[in-house]
């Protein structure tokens, strides 16, 4: 049997950036943790005086400070090569998980061998559920399930444990996207090379999410369009992706000329061209990471796609 207490199977993965105001309310969660484990905290070059209040933690976690902002996807990309343990579980800086939180999860792996993660139950501070797992809309977007669900598409990527070796083995994390979908792009990768996603709603994490980035604001739209996109190219089956790109820059095109046009930031003619900008400078590394994936795969988009998409 294997000894938890001298050889953890999970580091868990904690990215900040200027989490001062939050970072030790979630580590203070993590050292009450049921299950032993290691810590690593990636810290994106905060300026806010992070850094000293991980420094003085008692749990004295390991701490990585890289020397710019790499997003939520980078620092968790950088940290997958430092990774050592069976197991590796992604936990934003503003999340409270509960004391069984980590074993929950890693019960839930153990009793599913086909399984490459497993999706907490995240809440909001007021006790309303944010994401009980991901599912794949008929549009391609990554959408969370709200209420706890038998079977979940992706895992929401702000608590979760993952196989390190099977993440691996999919590409790792996309650290280009740097902020958004990182989840539902590893969730496809992950379903394409024959692996499963499991819910796992007994590991609560009380999460007050958009501390670290303005939800509803033009980046945080510019960053979901770009990603959505770049995702589809990278995994759905191409008639889905080339049809999702298209209706964009349409919608795109036309919205000058719709005088009655409304004024929400995703609608933006200025960010929304942007956004195509981006994915079209991306297209080349885009498609042969495409390329790349069919390789490791051991299922076809269609059949991923027809199996999860609208449900």
């Amino acid at each position: 049997m294997r000894d938890v207490t001298a050889n953890p199977a999970t580091t868990v993965v904690v990215v900040t950036w200027r989490g001062a105001g939050h970072v030790t309310a979630c580590l203070d969660a993590l050292a009450a943790q049921t299950r032993p484990h290691r810590t690593l905290v990636v810290d994106n070059a905060s300026d806010d005086g992070t850094a000293a209040l991980l420094a003085a933690h008692p749990s004295h976690p390991q701490v990585v400070r890289l020397t710019r902002n790499t997003g939520y996807a980078g620092a968790l990309a950088a940290a997958l090569e430092m990774v050592r343990t069976p197991l590796m579980a992604w936990l934003n800086d503003d999340a409270e998980p509960a004391p069984d939180w980590l074993a929950t999860l890693e019960d839930a792996l153990e009793k599913a061998p086909l399984a490459a993660a497993a999706t907490a139950l995240l809440v909001r501070p007021d006790g309303t559920t944010q994401s009980a797992g991901v599912r794949l809309t008929a549009d391609g977007h990554g959408a969370d399930v709200t209420e706890p669900a038998g079977e979940v598409f992706g895992f929401c990527g702000g608590a979760a444990l993952l196989r390190a070796d099977a993440l691996r083995a999919v590409g790792g994390v996309p650290a280009r996207f740097f902020c958004y979908y990182e989840d539902t792009d590893t969730a496809w990768r992950l379903r394409l090379a024959g692996w499963d996603v499991v819910a796992a709603p007994g590991a609560r994490v009380r999460h007050a999410h958009g501390v670290s980035s303005e939800l509803g604001s033009a980046l945080f739209h510019r960053w979901n369009e770009r990603n959505r996109l770049l995702m589809l190219l990278r995994c759905a089956p191409l008639d889905v992706a080339v049809r999702q790109l298209v209706k964009f820059a349409v919608l795109t095109a036309v919205l000058p000329l719709r005088p009655g046009r409304g004024t929400a930031v995703n609608f933006r003619f200025g960010l929304r061209c942007r956004v195509l900008a981006e994915v079209a400078a991306r297209l080349p590394a885009t498609l042969l990471a495409r390329r790349v994936i069919t390789r490791r795969a051991a299922l076809g988009r269609g059949a991923v796609w027809e199996a999860w998409a609208g449900l």
